[in-house]
């Protein structure tokens, strides 16, 4: 078993509601294997509530369909890092080894980017992201 295995997964929590937030964090709080980071400190995952109703919320899976403001903001602030070390042209190891998470973690942002990005490879998320202005080359 190595050591990742053992780190707890960190959420950000970014909810406008400030009674929602306190419910979901009680609820998180309790999780063992997870750790609520403070603001401004780096996440695995990031949970986040705005005041758009379902009805008119994105979804991820029409991202392609998405104008390319929207496609920024349907990425989470790590995938936004991991998106930076693919530009790079870093291998999984490498961005693990740079955020400090396992190699399965940083395999799963980088699947979640191709996805959101409806890219269909490394390479072609890069293109996406930097065509729709997400990231700068």
């Amino acid at each position: 078993m190595n050591d990742d295995a053992r780190d707890p997964v960190t959420i950000a929590l970014q909810i406008d509601d400030r009674a929602l937030a306190d419910r979901v964090a009680a609820v998180l709080g309790g999780i063992a294997g997870v750790r609520l980071v403070t603001h401004g400190e780096p996440a695995d995952l990031v949970l986040a509530s705005t005041s758009m109703s379902t009805d008119t919320a994105p979804i991820a899976d029409d991202a392609a369909n998405l104008s390319d403001m929207d496609a920024a903001a349907i990425l989470t602030p790590r995938e936004r890092e991991v998106l930076t070390l693919l530009a790079e042209g870093a291998s999984n190891k490498t961005i693990a080894r740079r955020l400090g998470i396992s190699v399965h973690t940083a395999k799963f942002h980088v699947g979640s980017l191709i996805d959101k990005l409806d890219a269909s490879g490394r390479t072609d998320a890069v293109t996406h992201a930097a065509r729709r202005g997400v990231i700068e080359l």
